[in-house]
């Protein structure tokens, strides 16, 4: 009788020992599986930032760029009515002669 007992605490202790390990093992496989959503959000964090700054920095080059393109153009006219000044005067006064006769 002592000994039936004895076995059926056994058998009782064991099943609440594997229902504690099965509980336990979900616990940590929903532990696992939230570490690994928040890498991923965290990793699409990092690259959404990454992306950002890489677009600032091109808008930001580029924008410098434009900026001597226009300067450089600016320059360019600048020295384009300088060389032609002097010659369009001396057209017209050509032109103006030859019209006077």
């Amino acid at each position: 009788m002592e000994l039936i007992k004895k076995i059926k605490e056994s058998e009782t202790k064991a099943n609440e020992i594997i229902e504690q390990a099965k509980a336990e093992a979900v616990k940590q496989a929903e532990k696992g599986r939230e570490n690994r959503l928040a890498a991923t959000n965290e990793a699409a964090q990092q690259r959404k930032q990454a992306i950002e700054a890489a677009v600032a920095e091109a808008h930001s080059q580029a924008s410098a760029e434009v900026d001597k393109l226009k300067a450089q153009a600016q320059q360019n006219r600048q020295q384009l009515r300088d060389k032609t000044g002097s010659r369009m005067a001396t057209a017209a006064a050509k032109v103006m002669d030859y019209l006077r006769g």
